[in-house]
This record gives C-alpha cells, sequence and structure tokens, in this order.
C-alpha cells in the first residue's frame, strides 16, 4: 500500500501515518512525501497513492487551512479521523547558540501551536512561515536556510536532520493535539 502524506521526513504526518498503520495493522507499506495537503489529494484522485494521511485541525492552533482549501477541490472518502499528540521544539544547526538566532521558521500550525512561547522568549525576532515544520528542518540542515535560523519542528526531524534542541516541547498547551485525516479516492472506497 502506498500511503501520501502531507509532510516531508520527519514530520508530524509521517508520524501520523505509521501511526494510522500500526493501529490498522497494515504491515506493508510505503511513504510517499508529498509535502502539501494539496499534492495528497491530487495524488489520490490521480491514483498514484492508495491512501492519503494530512492535519485538519490542531487543539491549539485551530483548522488547518491549506486542509479546508484541498479538500474542498478534491473527491475523496475519509476512512478516519484521529488524533496524535504533537510536541514541538526549537531546532538549530550543532554549535548555535540562542544569542545567533535572528530568525525563527516553521509551518503555520506550528507557529500558532508555539505563540505565547515566542512572544515570551523570542519577542522582536523575525518570524518566517514554511511549507512544512520537517522541511524546515530538513533545509536548515543543507545551508538552505542561514545558520542563524532555528526551526520549530519534531524531535524526529532534530535526530533525523542531525539539529540540537534548543528549548524543548515548546507548545503553548502541553497536551496539544493534532485530528489526522486518513482518506482514500471515491473509486477505491475505505482502505
Amino acid at each position: 500500500m502506498r500511503i501520501g502524506i502531507s509532510g516531508a521526513k520527519g514530520s508530524f504526518s509521517e508520524e501520523a501515518a505509521r501511526e494510522y498503520a500500526k493501529k490498522n495493522k497494515i504491515r506493508k507499506f510505503s511513504l510517499d512525501y508529498l509535502v502539501s495537503v494539496e499534492n495528497v489529494l491530487s495524488a489520490l484522485e490521480n491514483g498514484t497513492i492508495d491512501l492519503g494521511i494530512f492535519p485538519i485541525e490542531n487543539s491549539t492552533g485551530g483548522v488547518v487551512t491549506e486542509a479546508i482549501r484541498g479538500m474542498a477541490n478534491h473527491n475523496f472518502t475519509i476512512n478516519q479521523l484521529f488524533d496524535i499528540d504533537i510536541h514541538q521544539n526549537l531546532l538549530v544547526r550543532k554549535g548555535v547558540s540562542r544569542e545567533k538566532i535572528k530568525t525563527i521558521t516553521s509551518h503555520e500550525q506550528a507557529l500558532k501551536q508555539c505563540k505565547d512561547y515566542l512572544k515570551e522568549h523570542w519577542r522582536g525576532t523575525k518570524i518566517n512561515e514554511y511549507e512544512d515544520t520537517a522541511k524546515a528542518a530538513e533545509d536548515l540542515a543543507k545551508g538552505k536556510l542561514p545558520p542563524s535560523t532555528a526551526v520549530i519542528a519534531s524531535s524526529t526531524a532534530a535526530k533525523l536532520y542531525k539539529l540540537e534542541i534548543l528549548d524543548a516541547s515548546i507548545q503553548d498547551l502541553k497536551k496539544n493535539f493534532t485530528t489526522f485525516i486518513a482518506a482514500s479516492s471515491r473509486r477505491l472506497g475505505a482502505v
């Protein structure tokens, strides 16, 4: 089974897909890292994936606007809604100190989930939105973002891309859940 996710390697969508597969006893699957909800829903319609996983709402950040927009433009079947606990972390390149951070970059939802933390600890620091938390981590590690940038992403992304966690579990609510959709093509039916 091919599962398309709205995230890069190390994203919360990957974590959600693995959790979905485990709970539904899907042992043989491959992941397509499609980064955006639009890409996931297009791949479902085109038949290049069997199942799509993407976030729809977060307990702190609210509705995932990108998901609502994408869902309005595509035909698909919702197989299941499920929640995963989200822990956001502030990641930097190895050896970069707090004082050197000039910009914090992440997905719009991650920034919303950490709004109070950012106000309290990073007032005056430039905040940039990025297409995906894990993609921001990957691009920081690859030098596509300057070393003076910190990103908000998962601890999995920190390990995967060999970044340091400057501050852990920075989301405003300690119980921070995101609801994900597992979707399939209408022509295929539920998977």
